[in-house]
């Protein structure tokens, strides 16, 4: 019998995910929080427009109530939404998930721990996600990474009550993208905090495009100590340096040229004009994941008396445009280059 999966955050990610896996012939339930995204993929289905191909796929998609109808329990959850939901959203999904299944968490941020406290460690998995999309009408997803180019994910136990499991995530995962498992998910999961400290709020709090955002004069610089910031926390969290993105041991040894590295690989993801997720969600007009990533940094580093002055800035002057009080713009970045100054 076939596993029964759930996509629980069906947003831009969630949806070219779980469209990956039905067209893999796999069974899935598509669950999201936006009544008129899943209004949509339920009468005319995912349109997935990528680079060389716009796909159209049938999904089954719930709205967030109609979870509390459901009669089978689920074999694996693909968690999807952002990481400050993970708290209510695992709690939400976990009298759904079977006994021996698995809520594995596709998102940014250290959102393990709370996955854990929802639905205990032997049904926990973490997961790195390298996924770029970007949703904006109800249904229809733009699509920079297809699943095979540019897609990447790692999986892994941070606890060996899952040990030996790693493979039948990675098995339904790799539908998706190109899939590594990490012998330290914990570690992989920070490294993708380093490299998301660099780029995700502070390109997103400038309004551009990642690719034009990273030519302001000044922005490398804030973005490289950002990301100095966050190793040096990861080293006070006992997080050693791994690789990830597909790189191997010799591309990390050197930590001089890390964050070089992992910037001019992620830089090799990108697409021309891919707006990066906390820019999206300015946009909107919604919360973004900066408090979950920067923030991390800051809180990590304050606990034991060190400052994160790049991490910061990029977390106040991202507040500022979150209350209104400014917008997204290039000027910005002179804001934070002063804030990091005083």
């Amino acid at each position: 019998m076939s596993k029964k999966i759930a996509i629980l955050g069906s947003g831009a990610n969630g949806t070219v995910i779980g469209v990956d896996l039905v067209r893999a012939g796999l069974d899935v339930k598509l669950i999201d929080q936006w009544p008129a995204h899943v209004e949509a993929l339920r009468a005319k289905g995912a349109v997935i427009n990528m680079p060389d191909e716009t796909i159209t796929q049938e999904v089954d998609a719930y709205h967030l109530c109609d979870v509390a109808t459901f009669t089978e329990d689920f074999d694996v959850v693909l968690m999807l939404f952002k990481a400050y939901d993970t708290p209510w959203a695992a709690r939400l999904i976990e009298p759904y998930l079977a006994e021996d299944g698995i809520l594995v968490g596709v998102q940014n941020g250290m959102t393990y721990d709370a996955m854990v406290d929802a639905v205990g460690v032997e049904r926990a998995m973490a997961c790195v996600i390298e996924v770029a999309s970007e949703l904006h009408e109800p249904g229809i997803i733009k699509r920079s990474s297809p699943p095979d180019g540019g897609s990447w994910f790692a999986i892994g136990s941070a606890d060996p009550a899952t040990q030996g499991r790693e493979e039948d995530i990675a098995e339904i995962m790799r539908h998706a993208g190109e899939v590594e498992i990490s012998d330290d998910i914990l570690a992989a999961k920070w490294m993708k905090l380093v490299s998301n400290a660099m780029t995700l709020a502070s390109t997103a709090l400038v309004g551009l495009p990642i690719d034009e955002a990273v030519e302001l004069p000044g922005m490398r610089e804030v973005m490289l100590k950002a990301g100095a910031e966050a190793l040096a926390a990861g080293e006070v969290r006992g997080h050693p340096v791994v690789p990830i993105f597909g790189l191997g041991p010799e591309d990390v040894a050197n930590t001089n040229q890390l964050l070089e590295t992992l910037h001019d690989k992620l830089m090799s993801f990108t697409r021309p004009n891919t707006l990066t997720t906390v820019l999206m969600d300015h946009q909107k007009d919604r919360m973004s994941e900066t408090n979950d990533v920067n923030g991390a940094v800051v809180e990590t580093l304050s606990a034991k008396g060190q400052g994160a002055p790049a991490n910061a800035a990029i977390v106040e002057v991202t507040e500022r445009i979150r209350r209104g009080e400014i917008e997204p713009k290039p000027e910005n970045l002179d804001l934070v280059r002063e804030l990091v100054a005083t």
